[in-house]
């Protein structure tokens, strides 16, 4: 195994780097740190994401998108500062969405704007009393005939102030056996008005994390996507994908953490010797950088996986849940190496330390993926007993 970048990958890396030094810090430094970003300020970045192709990676070329490998995808994402990877996130498998299941109509009418950057997108799955099991959905999708009506409040939605597209998964009717049958209906904002309003968290508060509430919204018929009942499968699909990712957004807050740690320790004196010298300073640091590696490693091997075709589902469950319970803790040693310092608002490392908090919410919980790995090293699924592999039914 190859654990060196090749030429391309760290050219990838450098321009990706550039990018956000030139295009994205600027705007993140000159816009309030614990107030959401103005939707134009948004559009900016947005266009120089999509001039690196990163709008959407996951498409091929000939739909306008980047055909990008998810490992190549993962290192240039670990270079974005988080707030703005994780809005890339929801816009980016949106449009990935759209585009595997919108049909050539919205092919040709939705994603050029999206994939470009003029346009914002979102997914709204998560309700006020559903999170990781989407069977709990209760948005109602209603057909009047010649348009659907979508009833219903989404919470916890990355990008729902400045979207002006929405993929939200509704209920659409029962099945034989009683259980919901999900369904997946494109709203456009300026045609299918709905009402959004900012969330307010603990971290990345430059961001959108929003409630969106669907009251009789009109949507036409041809906006519901794919095939009644395989919500389900399609939101998981993207969650394997989406948690090495967010692994990496840890990675980029404790190498950065360990960068600003390294330093201090280079510079600040006590006992008539800089703090380096310390060997209960060294040893911090020498587990913040082995927090930073081996997280940014699980992750790659994760995407690599997905990228060689492998089941990937627990290998991505363990990338996301090591690499933000382990760079949060490196963070942390990070702020103790400063001392005083570490928690002062001038440093950023306090913000790092309520950024990287916000992690293991998102696309599975940290106790939703130990069971997930857990169900693929046992083939026993501690959430449904009753659904069990085929081999293990076969063993029985």
């Amino acid at each position: 195994m190859d654990f060196k970048l090749n030429e391309d990958q760290e050219m990838l890396r450098d321009a990706v780097r550039r990018m956000v030094r030139s295009q994205i810090e600027p705007r993140l430094k000159a816009n309030h740190p614990d107030r959401p970003l103005p939707k134009a300020v948004m559009l900016e970045i947005y266009a120089a994401l999509a001039d690196m192709g990163l709008t959407a990676p996951r498409l091929p070329a000939s739909a306008g998108g980047g055909e990008m490998r998810m490992l190549d995808y993962g290192i240039a994402f670990e270079q974005l500062p988080p707030v703005i990877a994780i809005s890339l996130i929801s816009h980016e498998c949106t449009i990935a969405r759209i585009h595997a299941e919108g049909g050539a109509a919205h092919a040709r009418t939705l994603l050029p704007d999206l994939i470009a950057g003029r346009k914002i997108c979102c997914t709204g799955s998560t309700e006020p009393n559903t999170g990781s099991d989407p069977r709990g959905i209760a948005t109602r999708l209603t057909d009047l005939g010649d348009e659907w009506s979508v009833s219903g409040t989404k919470m916890w939605i990355t990008n729902g102030t400045i979207s002006d597209v929405m993929i939200a998964t509704c209920v659409a009717g029962r099945a034989e056996n009683g259980a919901a049958v999900m369904q997946r209906v494109l709203i456009e904002r300026d045609t299918s008005p709905y009402q959004a309003h900012e969330i307010a968290v603990l971290g990345l508060r430059q961001g959108h994390l929003s409630e969106i509430v669907l009251d009789d919204c009109r949507v036409p018929r041809q906006n519901v996507l794919g095939s009644g009942g395989d919500a389900a499968r399609i939101l998981q699909g993207t969650w394997v994908g989406n948690r090495p990712l967010f692994g990496l957004c840890a990675v980029h807050m404790a190498q950065r953490a360990l960068d600003m740690a390294v330093a201090y320790a280079g510079v600040r004196r006590q006992f008539g010797e800089v703090i380096g010298q310390k060997q209960l300073v060294q040893a911090r640091l020498a587990d913040i950088a082995t927090a930073v590696t081996t997280s940014r490693l699980l992750c790659y091997h994760a995407l690599s996986l997905i990228d060689d075709g492998a089941r990937a589902d627990g290998t991505a469950a363990m990338a996301k849940r090591y690499a933000t319970n382990a760079c949060a803790e490196a963070v942390s040693l990070a702020m103790q190496v400063h001392g005083a310092m570490g928690v002062a608002e001038e440093t950023g490392l306090e913000q790092l330390y309520r950024d990287v908090r916000m992690l293991p919410i998102p696309d599975g919980t940290n106790e939703i993926l130990t069971l997930i790995l857990g169900r693929e090293l046992t083939g026993l699924n501690a959430l449904r007993p009753e659904a069990r592999r085929p081999a293990q039914r076969a063993a029985e």
